[in-house]
């Protein structure tokens, strides 16, 4: 899928494709609702609307994204609804069938908020800065019955955000993954990387992986009449 892309927006990359081949095989049910967090070019979204979806909110903190995304699915004559802003809060009164998210995952050596084209993958030290947050609020997003998909890479912490999300009510478990060259980014922290301890010594490639959390139908422990 070719699609425009204003200067500084997130390029679609091997972490898209994966999480889109994961929406593929959870076969999203026809009509589902659906919430792409930090939308960027619209990728996610538009292949859900593709998929069968057919009400998709993408929400980024970045105007350029929101724009670019806006005419990516225009173009597409797409019926796609692009917020601006922190995805839970501005959609924190509704809930969704399916949530996507390729949230920024990256370490980096300042710990601060990132500014800029950093922000679609800078997050903290450890790569959690948004995973956490997220992590804590998906059983709220999410509707009964509703499932989460997120990429992030193995770096992060796969099992802590297993954990996370099974702390909050929501069945867990890593459904794709993928080993896949170091990008720009990553090449330019080979030093900090393995200073922290976050890669081996000549390590070059990192593996990405989907997580597919669940959010029940029925409260745990209600076997119903």
């Amino acid at each position: 899928m070719r699609l425009l892309r204003a200067p500084g927006v997130y390029a679609p990359q091997d972490d898209t494709a994966l999480l889109v081949e994961a929406m593929h095989a959870a076969a999203i049910p026809a009509g589902a609702r659906v919430l792409d967090i930090g939308t960027g070019t619209g990728a996610l979204a538009i292949a859900a609307i593709r998929a069968g979806a057919s009400e998709v909110t993408g929400v980024d903190v970045s105007r350029r994204a929101v724009w670019t995304a806006r005419v990516n699915a225009a173009l597409r004559r797409m019926p796609l609804r692009v917020r601006l802003g922190n995805a839970l809060e501005v959609v924190e009164d509704e809930r969704f069938d399916l949530v996507l998210s390729n949230p920024p995952y990256v370490p980096a050596s300042n710990p601060c908020t990132a500014t800029g084209p950093a922000r679609a993958w800078d997050a903290g030290l450890d790569g959690r800065q948004l995973l956490d947050p997220l992590c804590a609020r998906m059983f709220e997003l999410l509707r009964p019955g509703g499932v989460l998909l997120m990429v992030h890479s193995a770096l992060c912490g796969v099992d802590t955000t297993l954990r996370q999300l099974r702390d909050c009510g929501l069945k867990a478990s890593v459904v794709q993954r993928r080993r896949v060259p170091f990008g720009p980014v990553m090449r330019g922290r080979i030093g900090f990387l393995e200073q922290h301890g976050l890669i081996e010594s000549g390590q070059r490639d990192e593996e990405l992986v989907v997580i597919r959390g669940d959010r029940p139908e029925r409260p745990q422990g209600d076997g119903g009449a």
